[in-house]
């Protein structure tokens, strides 16, 4: 199993989004890296859902139900998609300035290269950005 994150706008698709439709595709990704990414999802693997823009926290928790397949709101043809299931909220959600507080967590991506939307994060960042997520703030 791998382990990703992926952001949204909450004005786009918000955690609330996800919790009401239980399952949705994981569309509009128009950047290389990130749908690399995307393609290298397999069923199984849980995903950090990340609220970008004004809130810059991890909210809750997806699994990937569906593999990689062209995304339908693309006219190049060139991207692709995944599908999504809510798992669960994140107790406590986790700020990203919490993230780039924490000497462990400095390598991720999130931090590194903030612009990418889907991104790899190891067994290790999940493993302790989970046991922040689960402590009162």
């Amino acid at each position: 199993m791998a382990y990703w994150l992926i952001k949204s706008e909450p004005g786009a698709w918000s955690w609330d989004d996800q919790v009401r439709d239980g399952t949705t595709h994981w569309n509009g990704v128009r950047n290389y890296q990130a749908s690399n990414n995307l393609k290298a999802m397999k069923i199984g693997d849980l995903c950090f859902f990340y609220h970008s823009v004004n809130e810059k926290r991890i909210v809750g928790i997806v699994e990937v139900v569906k593999e990689y397949y062209p995304d339908d709101s693309d006219p190049s043809g060139r991207f692709g998609m995944v599908d999504v299931k809510m798992v669960e909220p994140i107790a406590n959600p986790v700020t990203l300035a919490q993230i780039k507080a924490t000497e462990a967590l400095a390598d991720m991506p999130l931090i590194r290269q903030s612009r990418l939307s889907v991104m790899p994060v190891t067994k290790a960042q999940w493993e302790l950005i989970l046991k922040m997520g689960s402590k009162k703030a």
